[in-house]
């Protein structure tokens, strides 16, 4: 089901920005391995990997055979753990720090196969360059991209900063194709947007929870509220959040939570991974100096609110979701979340590689098991009055194979495959303008606004909608 949609991705950033994880780099303690390797399976392995390199068509440098050995065995284990080379391995520390090297463009494959401007982000070299929305990158350096995969793509225009790449570009009020040749930068990419959308009303998004996200958001609706004092109702749009770090889900839900209220718990096979997490700085801060929480208005503690999610909210959203969830300190409105409860530490072997691990499990403070349910909402709303677009074709946790299992609750997988209803779902998502997050046509969003001004939301037509919305009253 999820070769239906559009792989949507950040020139240099890659796949971290689209992959569900919430992770942790520590150093965590190792569990002692029993004595005794399995010597038979060990020289079974030696065996294989002496007829490949004796047999093979071609032959295989040593060092990409045993890489490849490793990738395999981590990749086995579940959708979320893998070896990382130095590529990646750089790649996923860039994500997390909201700095990266490209042309700062975000993309996706068009209908007829080539590479699709979605947007560029701000201040970018691609920005500046004149890149718009729309745009059909048709080449790169003079090589065609059309019918070449995404990552394919993602590799051709990244590069060194200072370094150039020349896009050619079909645009739509352009009867000739335009190029243009953008230098490589660093890109800053904030996670984090808020702005005023009706006197009192204030909408707060997150795409991505990383190194700055707390600090920005406590800039933000500080920012707010000198705007306006007299707030009645705030929206915290969590929706195509694919996670980030574990840190910053925890600032972002201790901002609306009393003090030192317990955020989220682990448990895993080590004791270091059986752990709970509080709404203390000692827990978000990742820099030193004053705590960015400590200067927000208290009325953000008791500010009506509505959070808002779907099938591409996961892990880190879904912790914040959970934990306003479970105090009842916020309504949550959309679409069933993802469902990635699982836990990824950051295990550096050697000096530029490292092992993403699954280690343990995400608890909600009510104890509920994130892992493969995900976070129901209160209201279940679609994304426009006529449906759930794509969302409802989206692939969850539950759909991945060898995915962890719920230790708690009953997983929930997305839907039996029914061709004809997907064909269909796309055929209308093709007709529709894709959602603009935070604008007037924003039909999530506005039924966040009515609630919250205590007026009747529309529910989504799904089965079983209505009697969740009426339980949540």
């Amino acid at each position: 089901m999820g070769s239906t949609f559009k792989n949507s991705c950040l020139v240099g950033l890659g796949a971290i920005a689209g992959v569900a994880v919430t992770m942790q780099f520590s150093a965590l303690a190792q569990k002692p391995v029993e004595a005794g390797m399995p010597m038979a399976e060990l020289r079974q392995l030696a065996d294989v990997y002496g007829v490949i390199k004796s047999t093979y068509v071609e032959p295989v440098e040593d060092k990409a055979l045993l890489s490849q050995a490793i990738t395999g065995m981590v990749a086995s284990l579940d959708p979320h753990s893998a070896y990382l080379d130095p590529r990646a391995y750089r790649e996923l520390r860039e994500g997390t720090e909201g700095r990266f090297v490209g042309l700062g463009i975000e993309i996706s494959e068009s209908d007829d196969g080539y590479v699709e401007i979605v947007a560029p982000i701000e201040d970018s070299p691609a920005w500046h360059a004149g890149i718009k929305e729309g745009d059909l990158i048709t080449q790169i350096d003079g090589h065609p991209v059309q019918g070449v995969p995404i990552d394919e793509a993602i590799k051709r225009m990244r590069g060194e900063p200072g370094t150039r790449v020349v896009l050619t570009i079909a645009r739509k009020d352009s009867p000739a194709l335009l190029r243009f040749t953008i230098e490589r930068g660093e890109i800053i990419q904030k996670s984090v947007k808020a702005k005023m959308v009706e006197p009192g009303y204030a909408w707060l998004r997150i795409s991505q929870f990383q190194e700055p996200t707390v600090d920005d958001m406590a800039a933000k609706l500080q920012a707010l509220y000198r705007q306006d004092p007299d707030l009645k109702g705030l929206v915290l749009d969590l929706r195509n959040d694919p996670g980030g770090l574990l840190q910053g889900a925890i600032g972002v839900a201790a901002a609306f939570l009393p003090k030192d209220a317990e955020i989220v718990s682990t448990n895993g096979q080590l004791a270091d991974s059986r752990q709970r997490f509080y709404g203390r700085p000692e827990f978000y801060m990742l820099r030193s100096g004053g705590d960015p929480l400590s200067k927000l208005p208290p009325a953000f503690k008791k500010l009506p609110m509505v959070v808002l999610v779907n099938t591409g909210s996961a892990s880190a959203s879904e912790i914040v979701a959970g934990a306003l969830q479970d105090y009842k300190r916020a309504i949550i409105l959309g679409s069933q979340t993802f469902g990635k409860g699982s836990v990824q530490t950051i295990r550096p072997i050697g000096r530029d590689a490292a092992v993403k691990l699954t280690t343990a499990r995400y608890y909600t403070p009510a104890g509920r098991s994130i892992q493969a349910r995900g976070i129901v909402p209160d209201f279940p709303v679609d994304e426009t009055a006529d449906g759930d677009g794509l969302n409802a074709l989206r692939m969850r946790e539950a759909d991945l194979e060898r995915h962890l299992s719920n230790d708690r609750d009953k997983e929930e997988a997305t839907r039996a495959d029914d061709l004809e209803e997907q064909m269909r779902l796309l055929a209308e998502a093709r007709l529709r303008k894709p959602v603009d997050y935070g604008s007037s046509e924003d039909f999530q969003l506005a039924q966040a606004l009515r609630h919250l001004k205590g007026e009747k939301v529309q529910l989504s037509r799904r089965a079983g909608g209505a009697t969740l919305a009426q339980h949540a009253r």
